[in-house]
């Protein structure tokens, strides 16, 4: 993979807390283990981004060697790789999942400056 693959997966990681790497999108997902995964992330009520890797050839390869995951969907937290359909399906029946975003939502929180702290 190139920098420039490599830097637009990492930008694209970093644009939100809890991001699917996904064939379609969360309205119209174009494999059932998409559309399993997007079905978890909305049972749970979670804030997370797209990206369709059947629209960009070069960050679908990419991807597989970034995570070292040669499968989609690929779900990631805080820039790391939970798994695909089924760990994210087996983590979130036992409530992993659930754990998992909660404690990175918390920890993206308590790294946030408050407003008090600012200096004038």
């Amino acid at each position: 993979m190139n920098d420039q693959t490599k830097q637009r997966i990492e930008d694209l990681l970093g644009s939100k807390r809890v991001i699917l790497f996904m064939k379609g999108s969360p309205d119209f997902p174009q494999c059932g283990f998409s559309m399993r995964a997007v079905s978890i992330l909305k049972a749970m009520n979670t804030d997370f981004g797209s990206f369709d890797i059947l629209a960009d050839d070069e960050v679908r390869a990419g991807m597989k060697e970034y995570g070292n995951w040669p499968t989609f969907p690929q779900l990631w937290v805080s820039g790391e790789l939970v798994g695909g359909c089924d760990i994210v399906t087996e983590m979130f029946q036992s409530g992993e999942l659930k754990t998992l975003i909660s404690e990175a939502a918390a920890r993206a929180q308590s790294t946030q400056p408050s407003a008090d702290s600012s200096t004038k």
